[in-house]
């Protein structure tokens, strides 16, 4: 492997574009190698300023430009499955914005192509497992001092959202990040899914059913429910309360900048979730960065991805049926099983 990192960046929309500017000027041991989007020119304007990239609107031929020695994939979650596959076949290891396949069955796929390799090779984005607050959490859960997990309490907004937005994506694409959020807090799957559906905001497009509130069943016995508002209006908020037997947690009421003028006070609410998740997305792609230059493949795995697919769909049926909906769940790989 040569001393910078060779990247192949797929996808150059505002996730992706922010990824070349992160490994071209936030993490250090990389480069940026490549980059493939269907649109040329907004490839180009991607990486624009920085030398020595190779612009494609073909995955492949991205994939196999000159250097390239690992792949971010930030293009659009319903190409994931043959990009993955792809890179797969070529032996370089990936780190896959969520969702990994938006459909389980593609989803499992993946899972079994990559068992069928006998090692891994991707890492999947859920950046908040990688957010100081959410780290200090998952240490004090796990350390045992508050006792037994009952519940998570789960609040998930954004200011608006895009105008292809549909009543499920706030499931599929919004509330995927509570579901492996909570897998990894809890250290348990979930089992079952309600959503119920509150009188829509005045400030939701005209159909959309916003907000939704969404509860889950985890195998151990816990509860976990999410409020997700994706039109409210005023900031981008994500917050995270554990109950516990002995006490109780909450993460997500840190402060941002407070400005005083004109004899008042006002206090910034971000508006983005790479403002609030900058952070986290820079100590994930760093950590990827380095595990890959090891030769090692570290933090969320293809089962990860698999298994919130899954509990996604299982949650858009609960939607569309008004039901509570088992999650069902292939038998894991031993790739994936932590005994």
């Amino acid at each position: 492997m040569s001393d910078l990192l060779g990247v192949a960046v797929l996808g150059a929309g505002h996730m992706g574009a922010d990824h070349v500017r992160r490994l071209d000027a936030v993490v250090s041991g990389a480069r940026v190698a490549a980059v493939a989007d269907p649109d040329a020119e907004r490839a180009k304007a991607a990486v624009g300023g920085i030398d020595g990239v190779v612009v494609h609107t073909d995955v492949e031929a991205a994939l196999d430009a000159p250097g390239v020695e690992g792949v971010l994939i930030a293009s659009p979650g319903e190409v994931h499955e043959e990009a993955l596959l792809a890179a797969f076949a070529r032996g370089l290891p990936v780190l896959c914005e969520k969702p990994m396949v938006p459909d389980s069955a593609g989803a499992l796929r993946v899972v079994e192509a990559e068992a069928r390799l006998g090692r891994r090779l991707a890492q999947i984005g859920f950046m908040r497992r990688y957010d100081a607050e959410y780290r200090q959490l998952k240490s004090l859960l796990d350390g045992g001092r508050l006792g037994r997990p009952l519940m998570l309490h789960c609040v998930h907004r954004n200011v608006s959202s895009p105008s292809h937005f549909t009543s499920s994506m706030l499931v599929t694409s919004s509330v995927s990040h509570e579901i492996d959020a909570a897998r990894w807090l809890l250290g348990q799957e979930l089992t079952a899914v309600t959503v119920l559906r509150p009188r829509p905001s005045a400030g939701a497009p005209e159909g959309l059913l916003d907000p939704q509130l969404v509860l889950f069943e985890a195998e151990g016995g816990a509860l976990v429910d999410v409020e997700i508002f994706v039109n409210c209006g005023f900031g981008y908020e994500v917050r995270c309360e554990a109950v516990c037997e002995a006490g109780s947690a909450r993460i997500g009421d840190a402060r941002t900048m407070v400005v005083t003028a004109g004899g008042g006070a006002r206090e910034e609410v971000p508006q983005d979730y790479l403002v609030r998740f900058a952070d986290a997305y820079d100590r994930e792609v760093r950590a990827w960065v380095d595990a890959t230059r090891r030769g090692r493949v570290t933090g969320p795995d293809t089962w990860d991805g698999y298994a919130a697919s899954a509990v996604a769909e299982a949650g858009v049926r609960a939607l569309e049926t008004g039901a509570r909906t088992p999650v069902e769940l292939a038998p894991r790989p031993a790739l994936h099983d932590p005994s």
